[in-house]
């Protein structure tokens, strides 16, 4: 098949009816999410674009001692594409981290969670969040204490299995003894009373995270870190769990977050929304977003339900892209396999001074009116980040280098320049440019991760993939990883294997050079 034939989500202070709930279930550019970062430059043929995680005494060393495992990490995996997990300091304790080389002490050790179930309170006047997170959760091992991940919010209690627990807090970590030890294989729950004002994330490469106050609301955005600045979670994708959400906000709010609306009620000036995301999904991927917002809501010839929420001021813009989605769908459908979820749609924000957009599951988040190409991008995350996702963050390349390039080929089958074109533009800038200055699968350090080698690199190595193999096994590979590593994870390593197994083929140099290769890569 030639190119052009390439078919491709303190108590005390929270109001009305959810304080009352809440204490009552207490006492039971090219690259549209690409970030500028510090002494990488910003390619020179176009401008940038937005872009679219009595032991108290013990805590410290347990905090030093992942860091230090971690760096061992990087330097015995570097170029593996595989993430080792930390082995708990104590026994019995919880790690602080789940080993991440880029993050050490995002997500935690010791259990994985099933199911977070949030209900939360914004009043945009005072921008104070008051929640009550419930989590389901299996311990992996015996259990006297485990970490949750939050930041800046006031602790207002914590229960274990209804029994209270003794807690302190350690920087990010919210170190939980329960009353008893929780036995290996065990399910437990753990309850969390938090309020206060959220304080955004500040990233590596220097952009905000997390719950960022908006003139008329909150644009929620957890990538990589944010999740910990509005809730309790294991801070990781490595561990993925179902949720649901009950935001209640003041009368002429909309609260919008992932999955299906399940239920909408307005009662004394408060209108509390209700959210359900039953696929896994990885705490950076939740929104709760807050704003005035115009929505729409309709079905797709699929039968997908489609929920857009915009900002008024951001409603013409936005109306081309948007109008777009379900073509957007069908076409990667074609290109990928099945959606992955039971719902799509979009949040327009207008949040000037975030930067980017966000691909949170099924409802992408956009800082701004966003374009087509932008759209796209996001949606194919939906294959590519979402339901296929991370097992470490230097693995990066696999989400954005797999969306840009969706972009590419968009191009190619709408009237636009053919992904090879695409290659060679970008191809021709000198050595010297920023797209060389590391290699996509090896961004050194999470200041990097939003960078242009790993979109705009990683999409070229998806192209030298393509001309090596051949479109047919080409379109096999993308749909066979969408398909073997959906609502699970996926590694380098394993996507080279699974391109070399549909191929045939020896792919090692190929990879071994656009992946990890420092510098401009020479070409035949």
């Amino acid at each position: 098949m030639g190119q052009s034939g390439l078919v491709a989500t303190v108590l005390s202070s929270c109001p009305g009816r959810a304080r009352a709930l809440l204490c009552a279930r207490f006492r039971s550019a090219p690259f549209p999410d690409c970030r500028p970062v510090p002494g990488v430059p910003v390619l020179a043929a176009e401008p940038p674009v937005s872009r679219a995680r009595s032991r108290r005494s013990s805590v410290r060393s347990r905090v030093l001692g992942v860091a230090a495992t971690a760096l061992a990490i990087t330097a015995l995996t570097a170029g593996s594409g595989a993430a080792a997990p930390v082995t708990a300091p104590a026994a019995g304790d919880g790690a602080p981290g789940q080993g991440d080389p880029y993050f050490p002490l995002a997500g935690n050790g010791g259990y994985t969670v099933r199911h977070y179930d949030l209900d939360l309170a914004y009043d945009p006047s005072t921008r104070r969040l008051d929640g009550h997170a419930a989590i389901t959760a299996r311990a992996t091992h015996g259990l006297r204490a485990f970490d949750l991940d939050l930041s800046g919010l006031r602790v207002t209690g914590v229960r274990v299995d209804g029994r209270t627990a003794h807690w302190t807090r350690h920087g990010q970590e919210l170190v939980i003894e329960p009353a008893r030890t929780l036995r290996r294989g065990a399910a437990f729950r753990v309850d969390v009373a938090y309020g206060g004002v959220p304080e955004q994330v500040t990233d590596p490469d220097g952009s905000p995270d997390g719950w960022i106050a908006t003139d008329d609301g909150a644009f929620v955005a957890g990538e990589p870190q944010g999740a910990m600045s509005w809730f309790p979670s294991d801070n990781h994708p490595l561990d993925k769990a179902s949720y649901s959400f009950e935001i209640t906000v003041p009368s002429g709010y909309t609260a919008v977050a992932n999955g299906v609306l399940t239920s909408r009620r307005t009662s004394r000036g408060e209108t509390t929304f209700r959210w359900r995301q039953s696929r896994p999904m990885a705490s950076y991927l939740a929104t709760a977003t807050v704003g005035k917002f115009d929505v729409q809501q309709y079905t797709t010839r699929s039968g997908i339900p489609v929920y857009n929420a915009v900002d008024p001021r951001e409603a013409k813009g936005a109306a081309p892209a948007l109008a777009k989605i379900p073509d957007i769908l069908d076409w990667e459908t074609k290109l990928f396999g099945p959606y992955p979820f039971s719902a799509a749609g979009a949040i327009v924000d207008h949040a000037p001074d975030v930067g980017y957009a966000l691909e949170t599951q099924t409802r992408p988040i956009y800082d701004r009116a966003p374009d087509v190409g932008t759209v796209v991008h996001e949606m194919a995350h939906q294959w590519f980040g979402d339901s296929v996702s991370l097992t470490s963050w230097q693995d990066i390349w696999l989400n954005e280098g797999f969306a840009t390039y969706a972009e590419w080929l968009w191009q190619e089958q709408h009237g636009g320049r053919s992904a090879q074109a695409s290659f060679d533009h970008y191809y021709a800038l000198p050595a010297s440019d920023g797209l060389w200055a590391f290699p996509s699968a090896d961004p050194g350090d999470g200041a990097h991760i939003f960078a242009s080698p790993v979109y705009t690199r990683g999409a070229m190595t998806l192209q030298e993939l393509r001309d090596a193999v051949g479109d047919r096994a080409f379109l096999t590979i993308l749909r066979t990883w969408a398909r073997d590593h959906r609502y699970g994870h996926g590694t380098t390593a394993q996507f080279v294997a699974l391109s070399e197994r549909v191929s045939g083929k020896d792919l090692a140099t190929l990879f071994h050079t656009w992946l990890y290769t420092a510098g401009k890569p020479a070409r035949p």
